[in-house]
């Protein structure tokens, strides 16, 4: 039986395993692609464990502008409805891969809200 989201441990198998989904398909490899190189992935790895320990348990890890980098992406690769239903897709298989329970059930639940509002921000921001 699989048990549940629990630590940092954790979150980071959930993001690196994410990650590799992310960068094994052919659609979505292009936003990661400066990611190729292992330390720069590495680093943002852990800051996307810093992300979700603070969603998951409000950690107060994460003190940075989570929208900022999707938006300075957007006029050179720009998302689309199909990127954030890809993302999600991958994200709630990795987590379901791996864990089981209330706060797995959390993070597939925030990943929705958090990939709902960036696509109305960035559409939004297509607008200006």
């Amino acid at each position: 039986m699989k048990s549940d989201i629990k630590d940092r441990e954790d979150i980071y198998l959930l993001v690196k395993d994410f990650y590799v989904k992310l960068m094994n398909d052919d659609e979505m490899y292009h936003f990661f692609s400066e990611f190729s190189d292992s330390e720069l992935l590495e680093e943002h790895l852990q800051i996307l464990v810093d992300f979700w320990d603070n969603i998951l348990f409000y950690s107060g890890t994460y003190q940075r502008n989570a929208m900022k980098p999707h938006f300075n992406l957007q006029p050179t690769k720009p998302f689309k409805p199909d990127h954030f239903q890809r993302w999600l897709l991958h994200f709630n298989n990795t987590v379901d891969e791996h864990f089981s329970g209330e706060i797995a059930h959390v993070a597939k639940s925030r990943a929705l809200s958090i990939a709902t509002v960036m696509q109305i921000k960035i559409m939004e921001l297509g607008k200006q």
